[in-house]
């Protein structure tokens, strides 16, 4: 609704979790949603096993939603809510999942079950959990109006930054399109992604995003804890906001190597670590908002025919930002940046420098990591885990384990590069001839959802 009572779990006493346990989670429940469109802020109630939380939502915008877009934002919220649920839901992973203020029909049950199967599929991973008999979402709704087409401005594209390099290639082929107005956004108060928004030059807006703050205590008392599909909840959130900041497009930068699954686990189903960053996600979404909530509202990725190596080729070009973005995860945390940009330690400083150092310098590389990784003896176990030998890529962000090795491979055939530590260790173990040149891992391919109108821009120039 927009506007309705959600309960503040702040205004009264806290519930207690000292004695919850995640084995003994029995019920949880979607409990409402409602927009307060003249504070632009996004309320969703959850209760699990009794206790409630509430997430926040703020948006940029603020002022009445008109009638003709009433329908579409509902909608939008249902998306919202039930797909940020998933972070709470995860700490006990209950089987019994219930809604109270609107219910999802059989299609949409459908759509949520798989996105909580494979956007969770990590965390089952690691945490030796069968999601298979937990999630138990079901279509009791009646079937959901279809989405209206809504006017929204063609002009107008929204484009996520995320800090790292992928964002600011998608954001400059954008810019390319003629008449198109073209403005940033970032969900969550990051500090680093304002730094770049800044370096970009164009107009800025922060959603910005409070989790319930008892969900670190239900961590501290044993909750499932691991990896949820964050860019699903990202995107869910910018679904809203594109239709209260009129915006007809919201332009993501997810790449065609999001695809490779991280793993094959033992009973041969792939976990991939970037399932919402994949094509399969993409389709989904897409699907959703044209047939719920708005037919002129597109949600893409401008690189999806891209591979990391070529967002890497075009990056280098874009000298400009070299000195401010960064790609490492420790500046995104919730309680603020853990690293001075860029750790030097996680996989995916390790897979920057080595998809970028083909394209570089050994001199601009250190001076962008602010030291020359490739060369460091205590790294080289870190690299290695990228080629993934043994079948397994690390869980991250990461390019697919043949671009690593072609990257590798190009670095040991050039002077500059192939006396460094790390490329005289690893590249024997690499099979050559098995490996495709990084020229046509390079070239765009594959399908997407590029919509017509950003088609010229999706590519290098």
């Amino acid at each position: 609704m927009l506007r309705s009572t959600v309960p503040n779990p702040d205004s009264g006493t806290a519930n207690p979790v000292e004695s919850w346990r995640p084995f003994s989670s029995a019920s949880f429940s979607c409990e409402s949603r409602y927009l307060d469109p003249e504070r632009g802020e996004v309320r969703l109630a959850y209760r699990l096993d009794g206790m409630a939380l509430v997430e926040v939502f703020r948006l940029p915008w603020s002022g009445r939603v008109s009638p003709a877009r009433a329908q579409a934002v509902e909608a939008a919220l249902d998306l919202l809510h039930w797909t940020a649920a998933i972070s709470y839901w995860k700490a006990g992973c209950p089987a019994h999942f219930h809604f109270g203020q609107r219910s999802p029909d059989r299609w949409q049950a459908d759509w949520l079950r798989r996105l909580y199967l494979e956007g969770l599929g990590e965390f089952a991973w690691r945490n030796g959990l069968d999601l298979e008999a937990r999630v138990s979402i079901v279509g009791a709704g009646p079937a959901a109006p279809s989405a209206p087409r809504l006017g929204l401005s063609q002009q107008r594209a929204l484009v996520p930054l995320g800090g790292g390099k992928d964002s600011l290639v998608a954001l400059e082929r954008a810019r390319r399109l003629d008449g198109m107005e073209v403005e940033t956004v970032q969900v969550g108060q990051a500090a680093l992604i304002c730094q770049v928004a800044t370096a970009t030059g164009c107009r800025h807006w922060i959603v910005e995003r409070k989790l319930d703050r008892r969900l670190n205590l239900l961590n501290r008392a044993g909750a499932w804890n691991g990896h949820v599909p964050v860019t699903a909840i990202n995107a869910a959130a910018l679904v809203v906001a594109a239709l209260v900041g009129d915006f007809a497009y919201v332009v993501f930068a997810n790449e065609r190597s999001a695809d490779e699954a991280t793993l094959i686990d033992p009973a041969g189903h792939p976990v991939n670590h970037q399932f919402s960053k994949s094509f399969a996600f993409e389709c989904m979404l897409d699907d959703w908002v044209r047939r719920y909530i708005a037919t002129d509202l597109r949600v893409f990725s401008l690189l999806r025919r891209d591979r990391e190596l070529g967002v890497c080729r075009a990056f280098a070009a874009l000298d400009r930002y070299h000195g401010v973005f960064s790609s490492c995860n420790r500046n995104f945390h919730l309680d603020g940046a853990a690293t001075p940009r860029w750790c030097g330690q996680c996989p995916k400083c390790h897979f920057v420098a080595l998809a970028m150092a083909p394209f570089l310098a050994p001199e601009a590389l250190a001076q962008m990591f602010g030291c020359n990784l490739l060369d460091a003896p205590d790294q080289v176990s870190g690299f290695r885990a990228l080629l993934a030998l043994d079948g397994v890529k690390p869980f991250e962000c990461v390019g697919e384990a043949q671009e690593a090795r072609a990257a590798l491979m190009r670095l040991s055939r050039d002077p500059r590069w192939s006396q460094m530590t790390v490329v005289r260790a690893l590249a024997p173990l690499v099979d050559d001839d098995a490996t495709p040149p990084l020229e046509v891992l390079c070239q765009p391919g594959g399908p997407d959802r590029i919509p017509e109108a950003f088609r010229a821009s999706a590519a290098d120039t």
